[in-house]
């Protein structure tokens, strides 16, 4: 507000010149307040970008640390990876092996064949199957079924003895007691029981056919002619025989000529059956007679072919037997003595066996009746 010019000019003076100071701002001040709130923007940018820094850092160094475990999640897959190829590398040849020896195999006569030297043993009929009626020919084979059992051999050492008792129950109280004190010419040997386990043994079914068509010939002997020659002759010469009349037509013959051997098929049934009981059939040809041996057809098969190990229950094994003057026969009739006596809780024996210098095999036999093994005797 100004003063009238009325007024005393003296304070008129005063008072304008204090507005004049007071409406007058000075640059300076303004510059000085515009460089503060630069300076303020400035150090507000700063923390802006120190926390966006350090944030960009952050996310940087994270996505380092994902680009190493890529990497190395990329390494171990290429491991896995060589692995897998370097085994399907394995596998293949594996295959191709596995090619070759079934090539091999098939290639061999007797693919299926087993071979193995077991001891002798015996068939027990089991029954004999009955004949089918296919709906035209009724069929002439004759189809028999036999069990068996292989025996299974024991080394017998030197000084040692084998004894099988009637009762298992006796066999099984002299094991328990371990040791016997045994009167052997005039000598105390303590002697030990021992059980024992037998190795394995098979039991199988033996399926036998006997053809009513096929004859198998035998002992057909080697001359120079071409094998299609001697096929007919033979041929020729079973037709006329007696014991194909009535069943005389022939449907094939397969002849061998490095064995020997031809198989004679007759067109009826029941027409080999003629020439069962007749083993030896003269043969002439180029002009010289030949003795041919003949015999049914057979055909084998083994069914329910088992393996099997068993331990010995009427048996013991008898060890620590000392070196006498007496023979070893002798010895083996003191022990018998002795085990069959009920006061040294022994019983009846069946079998024995006792040897005094080397090694001696006895073959065990599987028991039918009790499911146990026997001494059959030596082999």
């Amino acid at each position: 507000m100004l003063l009238k010019s009325d007024q005393t000019p003296h304070i008129y003076s005063i008072f304008n010149l204090f507005c004049s100071s007071t409406l007058c701002v000075d640059p300076t001040l303004e510059r000085v307040e515009e460089a503060e709130n630069v300076k303020v923007d400035l150090v507000l940018s700063g923390l802006i970008a120190d926390k966006e820094c350090y944030e960009a850092e952050k996310k940087l160094t994270e996505l380092k640390e994902q680009e190493k475990q890529h990497k190395d999640r990329i390494t171990d897959f290429q491991q896995e990876l060589n692995l897998l190829n370097q085994e399907n590398i394995e596998l293949k040849k594996e295959i191709e092996k596995l090619k070759e020896d079934m090539e091999e195999f098939k290639s061999q006569k007797n693919l299926l064949e087993i071979k193995k030297n077991v001891a002798e043993m015996k068939l027990k009929f089991i029954h004999l199957e009955e004949m089918k009626d296919d709906g035209a020919d009724v069929d002439m084979d004759t189809h028999c079924v036999f069990g068996a059992a292989t025996k299974v051999p024991f080394q017998l050492n030197q000084n040692q003895a084998l004894l099988t008792f009637e009762d298992e129950e006796v066999a099984q109280r002299l094991t328990k007691m371990s040791k016997h004190c045994v009167n052997l010419d005039n000598t105390t040997a303590n002697l030990t029981v021992e059980s024992f386990q037998l190795d394995m043994g098979f039991r199988f079914e033996l399926h036998v056919t006997v053809s009513g068509k096929k004859i198998d010939i035998s002992e057909i002997p080697e001359l120079p002619i071409p094998e299609d020659w001697m096929r007919d002759k033979l041929e020729l010469h079973f037709y006329k025989t007696k014991q194909a009349e009535g069943g005389r037509e022939i449907e094939n013959v397969t002849y061998n000529k490095e064995s020997g051997t031809a198989v004679i098929t007759f067109l009826k049934p029941g027409a080999s059956y003629n020439f069962v009981g007749h083993t030896n059939y003269p043969f002439c040809t180029e002009g010289r007679w030949f003795i041919l041996a003949v015999s049914p057809g057979f055909d084998f098969h083994l069914k329910k072919f088992q393996a099997y190990c068993r331990v010995s229950k009427k048996t013991i094994l008898l060890k620590g037997i000392p070196e006498v003057e007496e023979n070893e026969e002798s010895v083996q009739d003191m022990i018998e003595i002795h085990f069959q006596k009920p006061t040294n809780s022994g019983g009846e024996i069946e079998k024995i066996k006792f040897t005094s210098s080397g090694e001696a095999y006895v073959c065990f036999e599987e028991d039918t009746g009790n499911a146990i093994s026997e001494i059959k005797g030596d082999s």
